[in-house]
């Protein structure tokens, strides 16, 4: 206390200068706090990119949707045929690796295919009748609710013997890192159970609340992954496909292949087990020698980012490059597409409208703006024509007119989320001739959705979901550069 001026004032006046230190200090502890959580070191083993691989065994398998004339829509499905089909054929080993794997629906039901139960089934039938076989599921916690809703597949699987593998995602970086750091303070200490106080966000049921703030740390094991052995060798499986029922109408594709490429799949998935303090896989796979001009090289997270662009920029007048995508809103690979068509290179960009979530309609956002910011670069841009469900493919060809080609796809979107090492991702990226069959495959697809082939309605011209809206430019420019964003 001090008198002046025969005014007394209570408290020390140095007061003022240390609470403003001390406020300032917490700031910066706060700020490099949330700020490590988004640059630190990754898990080892993940951002992983491999040799590439010589392989004489590859194969594209396509999920098509399609209107015909009279507007019925049409769905054909082969991806989960084909790893139905592997798991069946397998003996020693089946390790997989799935983001989204239930069989949540949303409003408007997807009745095509019941996946996930066919899927278990699977899985089970092939531990009964192989009893030693060892068969490791991988997946999200999304699928559980982040434990506040129970999955009985996983149940199910356990119960059978078969080791299941909730991925550990506070181990990765925090792409919406300001919220996810008061997560890990307020939120995370306390876990999470089932409970019944809100409707579950992606599908039937109800969840807690922590369920909800959990999701939205926007984070995910996003892979689709497969590996198992085939006879005397071992096969890998590369998809864009969930094991989901509401998702078994989307359009997919999935590479299939053997090879020394197999091995480095394995490692990648060893890398998932061992953030999420799980053993992981022992098993020695065969790495016959191969000669072939088609290779195959693995790539995760970041490097996936960093492969396509090496790619993109690489290319020259005579390339061209058609690319199909369900999310693209990565700045560094929206400008390096400006750059290519500036060269003269031919694009064919065929994009998904995101109006259509699981019964649900959304924004447009990110791709309409996308796509009318590179319409008005001068790059042509055609919308798939879905009904429902979803233009789920994720890939970019590039090929030249000295006959070769290189082929990238997997489960990344072209997203900050995907590609900027915050999501688990896995990619292959297939070079080679641009006759061999894994190719033309590909290419006729593109070729027959791009110009409607036979009478049958894949895709919509630009101006039929043309947007120039400024608001919802800047909003998904906003929504990409903060993390605050479902994609």
């Amino acid at each position: 206390m001090q008198e002046k001026d025969g005014i007394i004032r209570l408290g020390n006046p140095g007061n003022n200068f240390f609470s403003s230190r001390y406020r300032l200090l917490t700031l910066l502890l706060v700020f490099l706090l949330v700020g490590y959580q988004n640059v630190k070191p990754l898990p080892e083993g993940t951002s992983f990119i491999g040799a590439p691989h010589p392989t004489d065994n590859i194969a594209i398998v396509i999920d098509r949707t399609w209107l015909d004339k009279n507007n019925q829509r049409h769905v054909e499905l082969a991806i989960y045929d084909d790893m139905l089909r592997i798991i069946a054929e397998a003996n020693k080993l089946i390790v997989m690796d799935m983001f989204l794997y239930n069989d949540f629906q949303g409003p408007v039901a997807e009745r095509t295919r019941a996946i996930a139960a066919e899927l278990t089934d699977a899985l089970i039938n092939k531990k009964s009748k192989v009893p030693a076989i060892d068969i490791v599921v991988i997946t999200d916690p999304v699928n559980e609710l982040y434990g506040g809703l129970p999955s009985p597949y996983f149940e199910t699987l356990r119960q059978a013997g078969i080791r299941v593998v909730a991925t550990h995602l506070p181990a990765l970086r925090d792409s919406n890192a300001v919220y996810s750091f008061f997560w890990r303070i307020f939120v995370q200490p306390f876990g999470n159970v089932p409970a019944s106080t809100l409707p579950n966000p992606i599908g039937q049921g109800r969840v807690s609340i922590r369920s909800y703030l959990d999701l939205l740390n926007f984070k995910a094991n996003h892979r689709k992954v497969l590996v198992a052995d085939s006879g005397d060798e071992y096969v890998g499986f590369v998809s864009s496909a969930n094991p989901q029922d509401g998702s078994s109408a989307h359009r997919n594709l999935a590479i299939r292949f053997t090879g020394a490429a197999v091995a480095d799949l394995l490692r990648a998935e060893n890398a998932v087990l061992a953030l999420s303090d799980q053993q992981p896989v022992d098993a020695q796979l065969p790495l016959a020698q191969v000669k072939s001009n088609t290779t195959v090289q693995v790539v995760t997270e970041g490097k996936i980012r960093d492969t396509i662009l090496s790619l993109i920029d690489s290319t020259k007048s005579d390339h061209g490059i058609d690319l199909m995508m369900f999310y693209l809103s990565e700045r560094k690979i929206i400008a390096a597409l400006k750059r290519a068509h500036q060269r003269g290179v031919r694009l064919r960009l065929l994009l998904d409208p995101n109006k259509d979530a699981f019964g649900r309609v959304k924004s447009g956002v990110p791709n309409r703006p996308v796509g009318y910011e590179l319409n008005r670069a001068g790059i042509p841009v055609k919308w798939c024509n879905t009904q429902g469900e979803q233009c789920h493919a994720k890939f970019i060809m590039i090929h030249d007119n000295a006959g070769k080609s290189t082929l990238v796809s997997g489960s990344a979107n072209y997203t900050r989320r995907n590609l900027a090492d915050f999501n688990l991702e896995a990619n292959v990226v297939i070079r080679g001739d641009s006759d061999k069959e894994v190719f033309a495959a590909v290419r006729d697809q593109f070729d027959a959705e791009w110009s409607n082939a036979g009478g049958r309605q894949y895709s919509l011209a630009f101006q039929h979901y043309e947007d120039r809206s400024v608001w919802r430019h800047w909003r998904y420019r906003f929504m990409e550069w903060s993390g605050i964003s479902s994609f």
